[in-house]
């Protein structure tokens, strides 16, 4: 009988440590579930030109705010633009800011954001020269226009009499993709020639360029084009050109000196330009001035709306992009962008602050 009491005991200690050990791990996949569901998850897409940039940003910026996942999709300024426009993502990036018009037909309001500052470089790949290719403006206005079609045209030796170009004919490489890359360097071409202005393509996101052009899709994609194409010129974000190993032409710039593009190009230009940021936060640098400017340099932009109706959300991403704006800044030289300059820096700091949500900040 004792023995038949101590079996039972022992049968219900089983039964109820099992359903306690039960009960104790359903509570803590329920507090693993909690913990689960307090992750925020924030979707950005845009312009290539600062994706590395970014990247950075993100990477950083999620070693000590494991709260928030953040997604940036680098599928160049017009699709991007056209995204935040439909509000598919949380925030969107462009090399070209948006014109009012396609701020108007947004709901929500649109906040520009200038985030960072580079340079558009004209990368090449001509075999054979020992050397750095030296092309002034009229020069490489007319390569584009497609009217210099040979690398050994008298006008690019008379230019550079000291390389050996060969007798190869000139591809230039442009963007496949609704670009701001393309807006910011044809805007540069149409402010500095009539030519390419008045009978050229003009200034353009999506444009047809004359002479013999081959595509590539992002800057990644002409950078990549470059490379593998003898005989190859194409505009391209520095640090894309830079990370792929290609050659860079020195270029003349307003005040009629070479300057070769470097790490350090955008920041000297923003230097010297001295020009203050509008209330609309939409700065152009199509030529800038100063004897050391590079003269092909942007700012790109984030995409904000005015207004958020997920509080929680727009409380993580207002905390990123002010970490960008700050923090963030110290990396862009990493990859040859431009801090942003104090001024420019506050401003977009008190846009960011006075945007708001539905719910208390």
């Amino acid at each position: 009988m004792i023995m038949k009491r101590i079996f039972i005991l022992s049968v219900i200690a089983l039964l109820t440590g099992g359903l306690l050990c039960g009960c104790g791990q359903d509570e803590d996949d329920e507090k693993q579930s909690a913990t689960d569901a307090k992750v925020i998850h924030l979707h950005g897409a845009g312009a290539t030109f600062p994706a590395p940039l970014y990247n950075k940003w993100i990477e950083e910026y999620q070693k000590t705010h494991k709260d928030v996942v953040i997604t940036y999709d680098a599928v160049g300024s017009g699709t991007g633009t056209k995204l935040f426009m439909s509000e598919a993502v949380d925030f969107g990036a462009s090399d070209s800011a948006m014109k009012d018009e396609q701020m108007a037909k947004v709901a929500k309001g649109v906040q520009l954001i200038p985030a960072t500052a580079g340079s558009i470089v004209l990368a090449y790949n001509i075999p054979g020269i020992d050397g750095k290719l030296r092309l002034s403006r009229d020069l490489y206005i007319d390569i584009f226009l497609g009217k210099i079609r040979f690398w050994d045209d008298p006008r690019i030796k008379k230019e550079n009499p000291d390389l050996k170009l060969p007798s190869l004919s000139i591809v230039t490489v442009v963007r496949s993709d609704s670009s701001g890359t393309t807006w910011a360097f044809t805007n540069h071409l149409s402010t500095i020639s009539k030519a390419w202005r008045d009978e050229g393509p003009g200034t353009g996101k999506e444009l047809d360029f004359p002479g013999n052009a081959m595509f590539g899709s992002g800057n990644g994609g002409v950078a990549t084009k470059i490379k593998h194409s003898w005989g190859s010129i194409g505009y391209v974000e520095y640090g894309f050109a830079k990370r792929a190993g290609l050659d860079m032409a020195t270029l003349e710039n307003k005040a009629g000196k070479f300057i070769e593009p470097s790490d350090t190009s955008p920041t000297e230009t923003l230097t010297n330009t001295h020009a203050g940021m509008p209330a609309n936060l939409r700065l152009f640098l199509p030529d800038p001035d100063g004897e050391t400017s590079y003269p092909i340099v942007t700012y790109s932009w984030l995409l904000l709306y005015k207004k958020y109706d997920d509080n929680e959300k727009w409380i993580k991403l207002h905390d990123f992009v002010r970490w960008g704006l700050t923090n963030g800044q110290q990396f862009g030289s990493e990859f040859g962008y431009a801090p942003l300059p104090d001024e420019v820096a506050q401003s977009a700091l008190k846009a960011v602050d006075e945007i708001s949500s539905t719910g208390q900040r």
